[in-house]
């Protein structure tokens, strides 16, 4: 917990318990709201519920420095599999989270440079999209959507028992794609607004089109690609001229 504080400001620390807290008040309660409309419960998620719990992760964006980050994602996933067959699912779920955004941070360590993250942003919408509508986690929504809830995250629809639901993979190139912002000096603000956004717009496309749903991660690249597309272009010819000027 100290090399952790030391990372994060007393105000972080501060801002982190609070919005923590809240999130876990409204996990408790969130089913006593009013019942409200398909589309507000749409606007209420992607414009609130989900910029909240993301919020967490640009919080703690500081500990992606930090030592030991792969260890510590196991021993979180271990910690929501034991939360998740102990039927504890808040306590579950928010170690769910934590465990992909160690295990996204770490990740990013894996890629030297810039221009291998933004291939990874235009490869992954490709193999997301062929998982959700013909590989393995439309078999899984399909026929075995309990897996699919133990291997998700739970956005909880105010005033119901219901909920939407994100795959563990969109939070861990969530994290992957906001260090990557901050370790490259990209625009970190609008990089996790562009993310953000990105979840709530799938979702909304997901309920427009009336479909169980939509694979996250091409709005995702789009949310990491779209902020920082003028610095990823030059940084990349930069990259480029030197290359040539090297071979030459």
């Amino acid at each position: 917990m100290g090399r952790a504080s030391a990372l994060l400001t007393p105000r972080a620390l501060g801002l982190l318990t609070a919005l923590g807290a809240a999130l876990v008040g409204y996990y408790v309660w969130g089913h006593s709201l009013p019942n409200t409309s398909v589309w507000w419960d749409v606007g209420f998620l992607g414009l609130a519920l989900i910029p909240a719990v993301f919020g967490l992760v640009l919080i703690v964006l500081p500990l992606r420095l930090r030592a030991g980050l792969l260890p510590v994602g196991a021993a979180l996933a271990f910690l929501a599999f034991v939360c998740d067959r102990a039927q504890l699912d808040i306590s579950a779920n928010f170690a769910k989270l934590a465990a992909a955004t160690a295990l996204g941070f770490w990740f990013l360590r894996l890629f030297e440079t810039l221009a291998w993250v933004a291939l990874v942003a235009a490869i992954i919408p490709w193999v997301d999209a062929y998982s959700v509508w013909r590989g393995p986690t439309r078999h899984i929504v399909a026929n075995q959507p309990q897996i699919f809830t133990a291997l998700s995250f739970a956005f909880p629809v105010p005033g119901e028992r219901g909920s939407a639901n994100l795959g563990l993979p969109d939070l861990l190139f969530f994290a992957f794609f906001l260090a990557a912002a901050a370790r490259f000096r990209l625009r970190i603000g609008w990089t996790w607004l562009a993310l953000t956004l990105s979840f709530g717009t799938t979702l909304a496309l997901a309920v427009w089109l009336d479909l169980v749903g939509l694979p996250a991660l091409p709005g995702l690249a789009v949310g990491f690609l779209l902020p920082n597309v003028d610095l990823l272009w030059r940084r990349l010819r930069r990259r480029a001229a030197c290359e040539t000027e090297l071979s030459e």
